[in-house]
């Protein structure tokens, strides 16, 4: 728990990570999120609780913390007027990497976040992706075992995503690095994390994969039903409509989504078959991260 004189950013939060995950932490500005990743890096003191990160206490043993885990703050920090290079090195030598061995690791890690070509360039010509992935750099400098990652790819152009999305997935196959990724660009998450957590006025309200929160909402809608068909036109869906239960029919190319209040299965299978078309797909609705999301945010407006 985090409190700000009467307001509460982080309430009773509990969650784990486990090793070698990539996890998401969703939720809208003021949620709590970056607070939580402050606390998380022994940077911020819990007002009650506590953590523990790579079995190191986040109030007791901050600075073992620190030496394991890396952050990304939203807006990394870097030196404008120096160059890629000499940005490693300031980071560097602050962790007090060897210097011959702080050499090597800057030249691999310019050759992992694709910045090689532009080491000796100083930051201030850089576009916002390759700052971003500088900053990737300047977190596993000093080679951490757990990474945390605030919006890293808030600003970024689609191909710029890409290739950070695209970095983070091969540092967490080939390095087993574990990230713990802030964000509230759900396409994003959705494509790179392993499990979600939800956070909504500061506490967790979801810990889960994707697929289970789908079959978890699905169950909760239970008369949400997905119909691939051979042909699909207006006329069916207002027949359709006029089933007796159904609240709503959407399509989406030779797909129809049927909400209904009562389960009414077999007359809305009838009333399709009946219109000339076959069905080639019946299935509970399965919901986007973005469908799962708003979910627990509805009540919010």
């Amino acid at each position: 728990t985090k409190q700000y004189g009467d307001f509460t950013a982080v309430n009773q939060l509990e969650l784990s990570i486990n090793e070698g995950e990539i996890v998401g932490f969703l939720g809208p500005n003021g949620a709590g999120k970056t607070t939580t990743l402050l606390m998380l890096m022994g940077l911020s003191v819990p007002t009650s609780g506590t953590a523990k990160v790579g079995g190191y206490d986040v109030v007791e043993e901050s600075k073992q913390v620190r030496q394991i885990a890396g952050m990304m703050p939203e807006g990394s920090g870097y030196y404008e007027d120096l160059t890629a290079r000499q940005n490693l090195q300031y980071i560097g030598q602050l962790n007090e990497i060897p210097k011959d061995e702080l050499n090597k690791r800057i030249d691999k890690l310019l050759e992992d976040v694709n910045l090689s070509k532009w080491a000796d360039t100083k930051v201030e010509k850089f576009s916002r992706g390759m700052k971003q992935r500088l900053g990737i750099s300047e977190v596993l400098i000093k080679e951490p075992k757990i990474a945390f990652f605030d919006e890293p790819t808030l600003g970024l152009d689609p191909k710029a995503t890409k290739e950070l999305r695209d970095i983070l997935l091969r540092l967490n196959k080939e390095q087993g690095l574990t990230i713990f990724l802030s964000s509230h660009l759900l396409h994003e998450v959705q494509q790179t994390c392993h499990r979600v957590l939800i956070i909504r006025r500061g506490k967790l309200v979801a810990s889960d994969t994707i697929r289970n929160l789908s079959t978890s909402l699905a169950d909760k809608k239970s008369g949400s039903l997905e119909f691939e068909l051979t042909k699909v036109d207006s006329d069916l869906i207002q027949k359709l409509n006029d089933v007796k239960g159904v609240t709503s029919v959407e399509q989406e190319n030779h797909k129809l989504f049927v909400n209904m209040e009562n389960g009414n299965y077999q007359e809305v299978s009838e009333t399709i078959t009946e219109h000339g078309s076959t069905i080639l797909l019946m299935r509970p609705k399965t919901f986007s991260l973005e469908e799962i999301f708003l979910d627990f945010y509805k009540e919010d407006n």
